[in-house]
């Protein structure tokens, strides 16, 4: 795993949207995690780590 992977999974712990952004950009993951994070914080932190996971 390397350093950047492990940075994007810290901030995804932290900062979900945020770390979608950086992995994705502005797009359709994007909004579902925001839309994920409003309604509740877990499937939101699941979806943004299994966004930074997938190569």
């Amino acid at each position: 795993m390397d350093t950047n992977k492990l940075l994007l999974i810290i901030i995804a712990i932290l900062l979900p949207p945020v770390a979608v952004f950086l992995k994705k950009g502005a797009g359709k993951d994007l909004l579902i995690n925001i839309l994920l994070c409003i309604f509740f914080f877990v499937p939101g932190l699941i979806h943004a780590i299994w966004v930074v996971i997938q190569e």
